[in-house]
C-alpha cells in the first residue's frame, strides 16, 4: 500500500465529495461537501482538507484545524483533527490510523505538541477508535461532542 494525502484541487474534487461513510455513521460526521464549505468559510490556513489515497484509489477524507482560537477569546489555541471520513468499504484497513498519524505529523511540523479531536459519543461513534490510538478524554465537550487530546510524543502518532 502507498497511502498518501493530496490537497483538494479541481482535479480530485469529485473523488473527494464521493467519499461516503457507512449509513449508520452519517449522523456522527459531516459529509465532505460541508467540510469543504467550512474550510472555505474560515480564514486561510485554519482548515487543512486532504484526500486520502491508497495508491491512486480515494479511500477517505480528512480535515485538520490548525492553530484555532478554541474558546473564541484568545486564551487557548489548538490544532487537531476536525473531520475524518473513511469510505464505507475501506474501513478497518488502517486508513484512519494513517490519517491521524498524518495530521499529527503536520501539527508537529508546525511546532505543535498536542492533537485534539472531538467525537459524538455513543456505541456507533468513533470513541473506541480514538481511545485505541492513545487519545485521552479532556473532560470537556464541544457542543454535544466529547473532546480528546493526544500528546504527540505518544506511540500512536
Amino acid at each position: 500500500m502507498t497511502r498518501h494525502l493530496e490537497e483538494i484541487t479541481p482535479r480530485n474534487f469529485e473523488a473527494a465529495i464521493g467519499i461516503r461513510v457507512r449509513p449508520g455513521q452519517e449522523h456522527a460526521v459531516e459529509p465532505v461537501e460541508r467540510s469543504l464549505a467550512e474550510a472555505y468559510a474560515h480564514p486561510p490556513g485554519v482548515a487543512w482538507p486532504r484526500l486520502i489515497l491508497d495508491g491512486a484509489r480515494p479511500v477517505g477524507f480528512l480535515m485538520a484545524f490548525l492553530d484555532i482560537d478554541w474558546y473564541g477569546d484568545g486564551s487557548v489555541r489548538r490544532s487537531g483533527l476536525w473531520r475524518l471520513n473513511i469510505a464505507a468499504d475501506e474501513q478497518g484497513r488502517g486508513h484512519g490510523r494513517f490519517a491521524v498519524a498524518s495530521v499529527a505529523a503536520e501539527i508537529r511540523r508546525r511546532g505543535g505538541s498536542e492533537l485534539y479531536v472531538t467525537w459524538h459519543p455513543g456505541a456507533d461513534g468513533p470513541e473506541e477508535f480514538y481511545l485505541r490510538l492513545g487519545f485521552q478524554k479532556t473532560g470537556e465537550t464541544s457542543g454535544d461532542q466529547t473532546v480528546g487530546v493526544l500528546a504527540l510524543g505518544d506511540a500512536a502518532a
